[in-house]
């Protein structure tokens, strides 16, 4: 935003990310992978903005990137209960959950009408900001691209996951009761999410630019109304077609783990040999020093000394390393001076 507003190449890699993400998003099968797809879609919308560089698009690359972490980090939390008590985390493992889950599942929720856009959710306030920046700059096929992402957001998150993973048939899964701090944590990104979008002023005050923006009016909500209602219409008659398979898309990953196998191999293992090496010698350092605070005297034992007691001055670690650490900071001041 500070270094390459205005660009027009960042517009139309803004808008791939969007429908990238979003395409790859639809297809994938597991929730996590879902959600990470739609992360290169949201940034999207923001590299998008910073390209147009308008004081509209960059107040809503701005809040849409603040906003995007709320709703994002709601749905991996709600992603990360459905793993921590079931053991999956692919939606053809899953289903009928909500009946276990039922705060889990409305928590989540609230994260899926954030990110899909429904009024009075902080997604609503911010990414439309971006689209109606694209349409003021008479940028027609840029809004419209925009607003087709925005279509294929609902259809994954606002409706694919929650879906076949809390309704749908039931799986015959059992969670266990989710820990008490991970509801908490849950609860309050979600009540942050509904703030800012009852509340869009506690944000907008904060953008780079004035912000004569007001998300709640008539035209804007008749446009989310409207394609949030097809959106769930198409599902709803396709939704035999999205239940997900279990099978891999093939991405640009391919590259790397097919095509690139062997050259890959040489670096990540030059690389994990190199960290190997780095954690072997720091436990080193460590167990020679943990050794130099417990037998503090060792080294000014005589040679010919008589065999070595472990336990003749063996000191406790606490007091030893305390040693350790005076007689280091001595060490320092020497050589300082």
């Amino acid at each position: 935003m500070r270094l390459f507003p205005g660009w027009e190449v960042l517009v139309w890699a803004g808008v791939i990310m969007a429908l990238y993400g979003v395409v790859y998003a639809v297809l994938a099968n597991d929730i996590r992978q879902i959600l990470g797809y739609h992360i290169i879609s949201q940034v999207g919308y923001m590299v998008t903005g910073v390209g147009l560089g308008t004081a509209l698009s960059l107040n809503g690359t701005a809040a849409h990137a603040y906003s995007h972490i709320l709703y994002k980090a709601l749905l991996f939390m709600g992603a990360g209960v459905v793993l921590h008590t079931t053991g999956r985390s692919k939606l053809t493992e899953l289903g009928g959950l909500g009946r276990h889950l039922p705060v889990t599942l409305w928590l989540f929720m609230i994260g899926a009408f954030s990110i899909s856009g429904f009024p009075l959710f902080n997604g609503f306030i911010s990414k439309s900001m971006i689209v109606s920046a694209a349409g003021e700059s008479h940028r027609e096929v840029i809004m419209l691209l925009l607003l087709l992402a925005s279509v294929g957001t609902f259809l994954h998150t606002g409706l694919k996951i929650p879906v076949f993973t809390f309704w749908g048939p039931d799986s015959g899964l059992r969670p266990t009761k989710p820990p008490r701090n991970m509801l908490v944590a849950m609860a309050v990104v979600a009540g942050l999410c509904t703030f800012y979008g009852v509340y869009p002023a506690a944000l907008y005050q904060f953008l780079p630019f004035e912000a004569d923006y007001h998300p709640y009016t008539i035209p804007h909500l008749v446009e989310t109304v409207q394609l949030l209602t097809f959106t769930f219409i198409g599902f709803w008659v396709l939704r035999g077609k999205l239940a997900g398979e279990p099978f891999i898309a093939l991405d640009v990953d391919w590259i790397y783990r097919r095509g690139l196998r062997a050259p890959g191999r040489m670096l990540l293992d030059a690389v994990n040999a190199s960290f190997g090496a780095a954690a072997r010698g720091r436990d080193r350092i460590v167990a020679a020093v943990v050794d130099m605070a417990q037998h503090p005297l060792r080294p000014f034992r005589p040679a010919d000394a008589p065999r070595y007691d472990e336990n003749e001055d063996r000191l406790p670690l606490g007091t030893g390393l305390a040693i350790t650490v005076l007689f280091l900071v001595l060490l320092a001041v020497w050589a300082a001076q």
